[in-house]
C-alpha cells in the first residue's frame, strides 16, 4: 500500500500556516487544477503530488527543497516497507495452510 503521509502533513502545514492561507481549492487552482478537489485529496494522504508539479508547489508554499525531498523519501520508505510486510505475509502463507492440512489430517 503506497504511503503519502508525510507529504500530505507537509503540504497541509504549510499551505495552513503560509502568509496567504491557502484554501485547499486556492491553492489547488494555482496549481493549475480545474477540481479544487486536489490539494484535499493530497492532504487527506489519497494521493501524492505529480513530480512535474513539485517545483510549483515548493514555490507557491515557500517550501526548501530538502524538506520536500524528506517527506517524500519518508513516504517511499514506508511504502516499500509496506510491500515488504505485505510480500513477507503472502510467502508465509502457503506454508500456514500446509501446516494447518497437516495438523487437520492427523486429527
Amino acid at each position: 500500500m503506497r504511503c503519502f503521509t508525510n507529504i500530505a502533513k507537509l503540504i497541509r502545514t504549510k499551505r495552513i500556516n503560509h502568509p496567504k492561507g491557502y484554501s485547499q481549492s486556492e491553492l489547488s487552482h494555482l496549481l493549475g487544477y480545474k477540481n479544487g478537489q486536489f490539494i484535499s485529496n493530497v492532504e487527506r494522504a489519497l494521493c501524492n503530488i505529480p513530480l512535474k508539479m513539485l517545483k510549483k508547489v515548493s514555490e507557491v508554499l515557500d517550501i526548501n527543497a530538502d524538506e520536500l525531498k524528506e517527506a517524500i523519501l519518508k513516504d517511499h520508505d514506508q511504502t516499500l516497507d509496506n510491500y515488504l510486510k505485505l510480500e513477507g505475509a503472502s510467502e508465509m502463507m502457503p506454508n500456514t495452510v500446509k501446516k494447518a492440512s497437516v495438523v487437520s489430517a492427523q486429527i
